[in-house]
């Protein structure tokens, strides 16, 4: 397959199935990821559905993107402003109806098993380099600045986030703190091991020691 359409492909599966992971994340009720805290936490006292909500609260954060690197913006950035919010929606209804009174065991396991699902897109899509959301953008520029090592930049950011979300009522959990704290190296894993070799196959060596380093 073409780079171009693995590129496309690689950005719409990995933003989509983000998105459903937010919904287990939901469903475990262990606590969502920090962004995630950050925008029920504000949607929670806003009369609007979380969807509609969503898709303003990055247009917002859009304009701030635009103008300080552009070069972030594009198709994944696109997905996640008006579809991601739908999507979560969506997972977080679907997973309730399926399984209605979950134990405490299935929603450990929808809880780590959202967080892996969520790197794992999070990996694909930073990889196709399509654009990214809104929110990625910001550990991804200030890494790229040379602040510091993306992995570190993202912890800052979540922890800004979890605080704001937490003080307007969001629930803040083990999936909040692990997410926090785990993220970053984790994506760094399936960057490696998936989703370079994805889009480069045998060039993906020089693309990891050209690029990684400053990005991750």
């Amino acid at each position: 397959m073409d780079e171009k359409y693995r590129r496309i492909l690689m950005t719409v599966f990995g933003v989509l199935i983000s998105g459903f992971s937010v919904g287990m994340f939901n469903f475990s009720a262990f606590g969502m990821d920090p962004f995630q805290v950050f925008a029920h936490g504000i949607w929670s006292h806003i009369p609007i559905g979380y969807g509609v909500f969503y898709s303003i609260l990055n247009l917002i954060m859009l304009i701030f993107i635009f103008i300080i690197d552009r070069h972030k913006i594009g198709l994944g950035t696109v997905i996640n402003i008006f579809i991601l919010g739908y999507v979560v929606e969506f997972s977080s209804w679907l997973f309730q109806a399926w399984i209605s009174s979950p134990t405490i065991g299935i929603k450990i396991v929808f809880l780590f098993t959202g967080i892996i699902i969520m790197c794992f897109g999070s990996s694909l899509y930073f990889t196709g380099d399509l654009g990214v959301s809104t929110y990625d953008a910001v550990a991804l520029i200030l890494s790229e600045r040379k602040v510091a090592r993306f992995q570190y930049c993202r912890i800052v950011s979540d922890f800004v986030c979890a605080v704001i979300g937490f003080s307007f009522g969001a629930t803040v959990g083990l999936g909040t703190i692990f997410t926090a704290f785990f993220m970053g190296p984790i994506i760094e894993m399936f960057n490696k091991k998936v989703a370079i070799p994805i889009r480069y196959g045998k060039t993906k060596v020089n693309y990891e020691n050209e690029n990684a380093s400053s990005k991750i």
